[in-house]
C-alpha cells in the first residue's frame, strides 16, 4: 500500500477505492465544523472562528488530495466510529473530485476571511461559499449523495474529463455514465 495515494487497490477492481463509510463520517465531521464557522461568523458576528476552521479544512482536504487521505484529520477521527462496520467501496477518482471542489472552497474561505477579517461588509462572499460547503456536506452526510461526484460524472458527460477505462463504482451505482 503507497503512503502518496488517493484510493487504494482491492481484489477484482481495476480502479482505486475509498471506503464511503469513512468519507461519509468525514464529510459529517466536516459538517459540524463548517456549522460551528457558520453560526458563530454569520450569527454571533464572531469572524474570528472562520479563519480557523476553513484552515483547518484546507489542511485536511491539502493532506487528503496530494498525500493521502487515511492520513488526513477528519477521516483519521471518522475511522474512530465507523471501525466495526465492514467497508463499502466507491471508486476514488470521483471523490478526489469532490474532495477538490472542496479544496477550492476552503482555500477561498480561508483567503477571503483571514484577508477581510476586519471588514465586515466584505463578508457576503465568504457567507455565500460557507452556505454552499454546508449544503454540499448535508447532502453527503445525510442522504449519501456526493454533490461533486455528479459534478464528476457531468464533466465526463460534456467531455471535459477523459472518461475512466472502467466504470468507478458509486454509492448505490449512482455514478451511471
Amino acid at each position: 500500500m503507497k503512503i502518496i495515494s488517493f484510493g487504494y487497490y482491492i481484489e477484482n477492481k481495476k480502479y482505486k477505492v475509498l471506503d464511503e463509510r469513512r468519507m461519509r463520517a468525514s464529510a459529517g465531521l466536516m459538517l459540524l465544523l463548517g456549522l460551528i464557522a457558520f453560526i458563530n461568523g454569520f450569527i454571533l458576528q464572531r469572524y474570528i472562528v472562520i479563519p480557523y476552521i476553513s484552515g483547518f479544512l484546507l489542511l485536511n482536504f491539502l493532506i487528503g488530495i496530494f498525500i493521502n487521505p487515511k492520513f488526513s484529520p477528519t477521516l483519521l477521527i471518522a475511522h474512530i466510529f465507523v471501525r466495526k462496520q465492514s467497508p463499502l467501496h466507491i471508486g476514488a477518482i470521483q471523490k478526489k473530485f469532490a474532495w477538490s471542489l472542496g479544496l477550492i472552497l476552503a482555500s477561498a474561505i480561508f483567503v477571503l476571511s483571514f484577508f477581510l477579517l476586519n471588514d465586515v461588509t466584505y463578508f457576503e462572499p465568504v457567507c455565500l461559499m460557507c452556505l454552499i460547503c454546508l449544503i454540499l456536506l448535508y447532502f453527503e452526510t445525510a442522504f449519501g449523495i456526493c454533490i461533486g461526484c455528479k459534478f464528476y460524472n457531468l464533466a465526463i458527460n460534456l467531455k471535459l474529463l477523459k472518461k475512466p477505462v472502467e466504470k468507478p463504482n458509486c454509492m448505490g451505482d449512482s455514478c451511471d455514465i
